[in-house]
Formats: C-alpha cells, structure tokens, sequence
C-alpha cells in the first residue's frame, strides 16, 4: 500500500523509478512470502508489478538489475487514449464515418494478434468451432483481415472459404492484397443492410463491429441466426474490455462521460446475446481477456468441464 501510494502522489510529476527485491529470487514463492538472503526481502512477482503499472495508466519500462538482489522499475505515465475511441476527445473527424478505422487511420497501426493477450484467446476459440472440411465462414467487420489469417493456425481450418464484410474500402484493399487466393471473397457493405444473396454460413465471426456507432447489434444477431447459419453452425463475437492508449492496450471497457472503467453495459449486452442464443440451441462459453470471446457452438458433442446448459427463462 505504501508503494501505491508513493506512486501515486510521485507520478504527477513524470516518470518515477523504484528499487524492488529482484522478483526472480521469488520463483516458486506467492506474493508476500519472504525471500532473499536470511528471508530478509518481500518477494512481488513481475507480474504484480505489471498490473500496478496498468491500474497506475502507467507504462513499465524493461527493469535492469542493480545488485545482486534488487531490479530498478521505472513506472512512466501513459498519454492520452487512442483517437477512435468513444470519449477520446481526439476524433478523426477529417475522414467520413466508412473509414474511421480505414487504411489511412490511426487504428491501421494496431496488430492485436502481436498480444498474446489478444491472440491465445482468438485461436482457442478458433478450436472449439469445429469447423466441418470447405466450411464457410463469415467475417462481419473483416477490415483487413488480421482475424483471417489466425485460421492458418488452426488444424483443419486450411481449406476454409472466407466471406469478410466491411464498410472501409481502403481496409478491404488491404485484404484482398493479403488474401488474393479464391477462398477469400470480401463485400463492402453496411452491417444494418447486408446484401443479398451471402447465403448461410458453418461459423459467423465478428470482433468489435456489433457494438459500434449506428449498428443494431439486436437485430443484426437475430438476421445472422435466422437467414444465415447453417443448422450445425457455430459464431464468435468479440466484445472490446481493453482501450489503446499511447501504444499500450489497457484493460477494461470504458463507457463515453466516464473516465474509469465500467463493464455494467457490457455485462448487459452479453447477458442479452447469451440469453437469446441458448434459445436457439446453442451452448455458450465466454473466454478471452482484452476481447471477451462468446463462442457458441450446436449440434457438436459436449465437451468434459466446457458445457453449459440452456438458460431456463
């Protein structure tokens, strides 16, 4: 609590360095247990210190050893959010609405899958559709395709046709140059009028798109489930709990006019989604990290610990 406080009084100021017991004299040991010569240090893994330097919306830059026995950590502040979130107060107004995350955009910048925090939970998920050989898949909000190409990853999955939508058309040449063989096709289109003829689908993905400015989620969900899954169908939808800011993802979802995190909306939008697809025959399992993953899979045989029931409404 001391060095809580200490960072928070000192970080006003810029960037602030402490010294801390090397947390590699810890290894096998929990936070708080002695450690160190005689059992004289507080051992605090890595990852504690880690996880201040988040709550503090602090960066930590790489610790360097000083001693046998100690690290200096440096705690730097972290400036403003990311221009295409809500409430940044940085908007790309410049650019019509089609190309708020277009290839020219700030956003283009951001490789999620370089975080494994992005990345572990994508490709889990990945493995639990159960994707039949030449199953079609579409990709709601492809924008370049980074989702795409984690397919390439997962056994099985090689001879996949893709359909990606999305309205940015730089982001769409981007893909096609990326994806140029036959089993990538990619549509620009609005989400709230998909044209017709996309056909049905074995597996719908979509990270981030459902919940943007100007789409009805509800309705669009409804569309997906009725007009455009297969019987044995299965979908992933993504829901941002992480903002960027000055290079750095942060955890938790912010909400526009608040300036802390705040799941409540997020928690009611995936109760919302969990509720209607247990209706329909799907089971459910939330996963992931700085994107929280539902996937939701029927007509496949349940899976030891992984199941879960219909919701009795």
């Amino acid at each position: 609590m001391l060095v809580v406080r200490h960072l928070e009084a000192a970080l006003a100021s810029g960037p602030v360095s402490i010294e801390v017991p090397d947390p590699d004299l810890g290894r096998g040991h929990y936070p708080g247990e002695r450690v160190g010569p005689g059992g004289g240090l507080v051992h605090r893994p890595l990852r504690s210190w880690c996880d201040l330097a988040e709550g503090l919306s602090c960066r930590l830059r790489t610790p360097r050893g000083l001693g046998d026995t100690h690290v200096v950590l440096t705690f730097e502040p972290l400036g403003a959010e990311a221009p295409w979130h809500a409430g940044s107060g940085d908007g790309e107004r410049s650019a019509p609405p089609q190309e708020r995350y277009g290839a020219a955009s700030a956003f283009a910048r951001v490789r999620k899958f370089e975080d494994a925090g992005f990345l572990l939970p994508w490709l889990e998920a990945l493995e639990r559709l159960g994707l039949p050989p030449g199953a079609r898949v579409l990709d709601l909000g492809v924008n370049r395709g980074d989702e795409l190409a984690a397919f390439e990853w997962v056994a099985g999955a090689q001879e996949v046709r893709f359909v990606g939508v999305d309205h940015s058309a730089s982001a769409l040449a981007e893909a096609r140059e990326a994806f140029a063989d036959a089993r990538h096709a990619f549509v620009q289109a609005d989400l709230n009028a998909l044209p017709a003829g996309l056909g049905r689908f074995d597996a719908v993905v979509s990270v981030g798109t459902l919940q943007s400015p100007g789409v009805d989620d509800r309705a669009l969900l409804r569309r997906l489930v009725q007009e455009h899954l297969e019987p044995r169908a299965s979908m992933v939808l993504g829901f941002p709990n992480s903002r960027f800011r000055d290079g750095e993802v942060v955890y938790g979802a912010r909400v526009r006019n608040l300036s802390e995190p705040d799941l409540s909306l997020l928690v009611k939008d995936l109760s919302f989604y969990r509720r209607y697809l247990h209706q329909h025959g799907f089971r459910t399992f939330l996963t992931g990290k700085y994107d929280l993953l539902l996937t939701a899979v029927r007509g496949q045989p349940s899976a030891a610990g992984g199941e879960e029931g219909p919701l009795q409404d």
